[in-house]
């Protein structure tokens, strides 16, 4: 299936380490419960392991899409006639503006474990919100696809 190029989808999935870390959670959990005895060992690595990957998936599950003529970023719905060009942003730009240049009004769809982002500012004048930043593997893509359904 072929996407319009008004269209974008993307998933912002916590990296492989991040798994690695809740399967020692879970082992943490069962040292924990080791002086208990053998069942609650058990109990102690299930249950810090599931409750462990619960926070990692949470976290890890942020959605960016264009479709409809708005920009899905997480929970956010922002209609893109409201927003102006797009910017794109490398490693270094991207660390820049989630630090010292960025502005607390601005809309931050960050994740630190995506070193490249998406920048755009917002033009509707009852808006607030000077920019949106949306961390994203494809930030050209995304960059398209705005620029797509802005002019469709």
């Amino acid at each position: 299936m072929q996407l319009s190029p008004a269209h974008h989808d993307e998933r912002l999935t916590a990296p492989r380490s991040w798994w690695a870390i809740t399967a020692l959670v879970g082992v943490s959990g069962a040292l924990i419960m080791l002086p208990l005895g053998l069942l609650p060992m058990v109990a102690g690595l299930v249950g810090g392991t599931a409750l462990a990957g619960v926070l990692v998936s949470s976290y890890g599950s942020a959605r960016v899409r264009v479709v409809g003529g708005s920009l899905a970023a997480g929970e956010a719905r922002i209609p893109v006639a409201a927003l102006g060009e797009p910017e794109v942003l490398d490693a270094a730009e991207a660390r820049a503006w989630r630090t010292h240049q960025a502005d607390p009004r601005a809309f931050m769809l960050m994740r630190s474990y995506v070193p490249t982002a998406l920048r755009v500012p917002v033009t509707d004048p009852a808006d607030p919100t000077p920019y949106v930043y949306v961390s994203t593997r494809e930030p050209e893509a995304l960059a398209a696809a705005l620029r797509a359904a802005r002019g469709a």
